[in-house]
């Protein structure tokens, strides 16, 4: 999109039907951009977009939706369907159990309200279908938006944010009304971080400001001036500000280097990724030093580190109700996988609690509906494996912590 293109908004939209959500019209180029605002969790916004779709003045449509959250509507099962040993391996364990968190947070404000979250978005996949218009999914991926809150937070704010957002999805078995209504003026993500949001622009530029720019970028690469006469931009009524005003400003002639930029996850510190390696270092100077001022302080030493590590991490695995074996094996994995920073004591726990309870069929099948009640993440083989894993990882990085301190108590505290 260069600078000679004629991008001009459009106040006039009498000619459309009469929406519940705002409109805003865009004409850039030969392009007319019909940018309607919705609510996620309104049936007057599913209307919306049937309506217009059917009057049959466009020529595509496209939508707040990542292929990923898009999969998702067309096979609600699939996260169930993931292979959970790769899921483990890849370090994707967090980012599965917040998926399948915010999934029961959604499916218990449709039980609650009788409207399922994103039916205005359901409503133009279908209604698209039907007509066979083009559909354009122009959200960046969930998985990648997550991953740059991550990142671009500090690092002593991430616990509290992630735990947050998991405690109140989970211990929160009635959805507020305000809960509702936050919905009414964004997304799941929106809703959920929201208190943080408002006050962390940290956190803001990720989830809201970069998402505006993202989708402004793929309609002009998916959508470009001339491709289409009349597209219908069908996003939450709290992009629709920020994605216009990007439309109306002239965008880059490649969208598609700076939408490479925002999909990219910034790399880890070199001093976080050195931080496990370090710790090692320091444990076993510990022991060393131990050793040599007496055989029987280093022996204390080596003690407490395996009581230490092993009791905190197979504890927080009969938290998760593991298997016996599951427990017993993190006991004596987790201070060992502590000193070597290439394996966790909840890849092993999870590694044993899979063989020794695999998952079944029926897991996999009712695993959407179980995770919605608190109850079902301990019921369900599956979310419990995930639970094992990754209490496991708390309690061992506890644990290290405390006998790390232990030792340098014991060495230095009497010095």
């Amino acid at each position: 999109m260069t600078q000679e293109d004629a991008t001009s908004a459009v106040p006039d939209t009498d000619a459309l039907p009469t929406t519940s959500g705002p409109v805003s019209v865009i004409t850039v180029g030969d392009t007319r951009y019909t940018l309607l605002g919705t609510a996620h969790v309104s049936v007057e916004s599913a209307d919306d977009v049937r309506q217009l779709i059917n009057s049959g003045r466009f020529d595509a449509v496209a939508i707040e939706l990542c292929d990923a959250r898009h999969h998702s509507m067309n096979n609600p099962d699939a996260m169930g369907e993931q292979d959970l040993f790769q899921v483990f391996k890849q370090g994707k364990a967090g980012m599965v159990a917040a998926s399948l968190a915010l999934g029961a947070f959604q499916q218990r404000i449709a039980e609650q309200s009788g409207i399922q979250p994103g039916a205005e978005m359901r409503a133009a996949v279908e209604t698209c279908q039907a007509k066979k218009l083009p559909l354009l999914l122009v959200d960046r991926d969930v998985g990648i938006t997550l991953k740059r809150i991550y990142r671009n937070v500090p690092w002593w704010q991430r616990f509290s944010l992630f735990s947050g957002l998991l405690g109140s999805v989970l211990s929160r078995q009635t959805v507020s009304k305000e809960d509702i209504e936050k919905l009414k003026e964004g997304d799941m993500l929106e809703a959920t971080f929201s208190e943080f949001a408002a006050q962390s622009e940290a956190l803001y530029t990720p989830l809201i400001r970069e998402r505006d720019r993202y989708m402004a970028l793929r309609l002009a690469e998916d959508a470009p001036p001339g491709r289409y006469q009349n597209v219908l931009v069908v996003l939450g009524a709290g992009h629709l500000k920020g994605t216009g005003e990007h439309l109306e400003t002239p965008l880059p002639d490649r969208p598609s280097d700076e939408i490479a930029t925002l999909e990219a996850t910034p790399p880890p510190s070199k001093l976080w990724k050195l931080a496990p390696w370090l710790i090692t270092a320091l444990v076993l100077i510990g022991f060393a030093i131990g050793f040599s001022r007496n055989t029987e302080l280093g022996w204390q030493l080596v003690t407490e580190w395996f009581l230490i590590n092993g009791i905190l991490s197979a504890g927080a695995t009969i938290a998760a109700l593991a298997h016996p074996v599951t427990v017993i094996a993190t006991f004596f994995a987790a201070p060992l996988t502590s000193l070597n920073p290439t394996i966790g004591a909840g890849f092993v726990a999870a590694g044993v609690e899979l063989y020794m309870r695999k998952p079944k069929v029926r897991d996999f099948a009712t695993l959407r509906h179980d995770v919605v009640h608190l109850k079902g993440w301990w019921k369900n083989r599956v979310s419990r494996t995930l639970l094992v894993f990754i209490l496991a990882t708390l309690g061992s990085a506890v644990g290290t912590w405390v006998a790390g301190f232990r030792i340098a108590g014991a060495l230095f505290g009497s010095a």
